[in-house]
């Protein structure tokens, strides 16, 4: 069994071009260390709709150039069998480890198969090379970047010529394509023949990203900005400035692109601690506003002063702000979410008389509704200019998140103001989220299969009126591996990540408010609906 190891991996290893995870490898076959070659071996990076991500090292179970050239050949081959065999590939990347290497090695394996390939100018945000796609009338695109993933990780994420990212069969059709290489040797490689785009494509990006603000709106929010060591600063600041907004205060310990994320212990706004230094700076300089972007900039968070302290409001809270605020200005068109986003969403559309649809999970599906005018997800993803950008879009939504930080300063208000008018006008709807990272995925498994089995009858109190295993589909959803409790005044959601190795719970509670002066009763009643559910969840989850 051994041998057969060494002998996988050494084959491995005369293919690898690259001399990084070639020494690697060569040292853990050296020092025969078969429990660490098994794990590099036991499989390979599975292709899905989130594409590939994975910890970057040697084997097929990492991400490394092997594995995306391979990667990049099956997308090839998928392409030209749908009929496009001349079509321009536009490729980008975040200023991870290797980002450039993947973005190079894709540009080779596009021209080597007689497709055109066009690579973004240097590392740029997510939406970026979203919006160059349906710019440049491509018939795929590739945005090598791990999101908000620690910091030895890194990903591969593909999206169509409609500009939206794939969904199923696509992906299982392009995982068939990437098994059927046969080996590097048989992937053309030339060293050169693509096109590396100048900055025409991000300035009409920045030209794009004015027209989400009103054209007479105040401009006056001051912010303080993080990019949280990722690649938005320089667009960010840039469209702030085209929009005529006080420059941003930065954080400067977090503004450059730095791959080691050195300053947070998980680069995504949510975790704990990654907004301290942000907090730090708006102590120092009391904005209007504290908005982060995750590293390669498709989320936007916003963080807001609260009594004397600064709280970063949720997803949920930034995305029913969002809604109120494009209904107030007459936005048209339909509004979607996913079904683990707030349901006061749908309350919001439903009061205004605008359609109202709700997803999977994901942008890939929230950005395919039909006629959407606004998309977004509770995990600080949203989606305000459709028409150009078919993805979440941090720079544009904290453009639209500051306009309405304008509107209402200018009022004396505050954005706690508007969300205290939205509970009182539509029942505070509460959420929060029930989240287990684990290092064995058998305990999500083990997790869902004793919901399954042995289904919970009420959670904190409140009896489940219905209990749907998503697995099976329903009349407006495709099939996923999720559960849904409808409870009386709340709802739940257990699926398991489809990005990172955790088990996630939405929690949701509607809790009807008494005019203002009701909103400390109803806030106290959700906080304690909310942590018993948790509470009983958990221990019906056995996690």
């Amino acid at each position: 069994m051994h041998d057969d190891l060494i002998t996988t991996a050494k084959t491995w290893l005369a293919e690898d071009p690259d001399p990084e995870t070639r020494a690697e490898l060569a040292e853990l076959i050296d020092a025969e260390n078969h429990a660490e070659l098994a794990a590099r071996f036991a499989g390979t990076l599975q292709f899905g709709t989130a594409g590939l991500r994975g910890e970057i090292g040697a084997g097929p179970m990492r991400m490394n150039r092997t594995v995306v050239i391979r990667a990049a050949a099956g997308l090839a081959a998928y392409l030209k069998k749908q009929g496009h065999d001349n079509g321009l590939v536009v490729i980008g990347y975040d200023a991870r480890h290797k980002s450039e290497d993947f973005a190079r090695d894709t540009a080779a394996v596009m021209t080597g198969a007689g497709l055109r390939a066009a690579v973004l100018p240097r590392p740029l945000p997510t939406p970026v090379l979203a919006y160059a796609i349906r710019h440049l009338g491509a018939v795929a695109g590739v945005e090598v970047t791990a999101s908000h993933n620690p910091p030895r990780d890194n990903g591969y994420k593909v999206y169509l010529g409609d500009g939206s990212q794939i969904v199923p069969p696509a992906d299982v059709e392009i995982a068939q394509e990437i098994a059927a290489v046969p080996s590097l040797t048989a992937v053309p490689r030339p060293a050169g023949g693509w096109e590396t785009l100048d900055d025409s494509v991000l300035d009409a990006y920045l030209a794009r990203t004015d027209a989400v603000l009103a054209a007479d709106s105040p401009r006056t929010a001051r912010t303080v900005y993080t990019a949280m060591h990722g690649v938005g600063k320089d667009v960010l600041l840039a469209a702030f400035a085209r929009a005529g907004f006080p420059a941003p205060e930065l954080v400067a310990e977090q503004a450059e692109p730095d791959p080691e994320f050195p300053t947070v212990a998980f680069p995504n706004p949510e975790e704990p601690g990654a907004m301290d230094l942000a907090f730090a700076k708006a102590r120092e300089t009391d904005p209007d506003l504290v908005i982060a972007n995750d590293p390669d900039a498709d989320r936007c968070a916003v963080a807001v002063k609260d009594g004397g302290a600064w709280r970063m409001l949720r997803g949920d809270e930034v995305g029913a702000l969002l809604a109120a605020h494009l209904v107030g200005r007459g936005a048209r068109g339909t509004f979607a979410e996913s079904i683990v986003s707030s349901s006061l969403l749908g309350r919001i559309a439903e009061k205004a008389g605008l359609p109202y649809e709700e997803t999977l999970t994901g942008f890939k599906w929230i950005a395919r509704v039909d006629g959407l005018r606004y998309g977004y997800e509770e995990a600080l993803g949203y989606c305000v200019d459709p028409d150009g950008v078919r993805d979440k879009d941090g720079i544009t939504a904290a453009l639209l998140i500051t306009e309405l930080a304008s509107v209402l300063k200018e009022q004396g208000r505050t954005l706690l103001d508007l969300l205290d008018d939205l509970a009182v006008e539509h029942g505070l709807h509460a959420t929060d989220q029930l989240s287990v990272r684990v290092e064995d995925l058998s305990v999500i498994a083990d997790a869902m299969r004793r919901l399954r089995e042995q289904p919970p009858t009420e959670l904190a109190g409140l009896a489940i009126t219905r209990a749907e295993d998503l697995t099976r589909g329903t009349e407006t959803l495709p099939p996923t591996d999720g559960l849904r409790y409808t409870l009386e005044g709340a709802r739940v959601i257990v699926r398991p990540s489809g990005t990172e190795p955790k088990l996630k719970c939405y929690l949701e509670v509607v809790v009807p408010v008494d005019g203002h002066a009701g909103l400390p009763a109803a806030r106290a009643r959700a906080t304690e609906l909310l942590t018993a559910i948790k509470r009983d969840l958990s221990a019906a989850a056995g996690i």
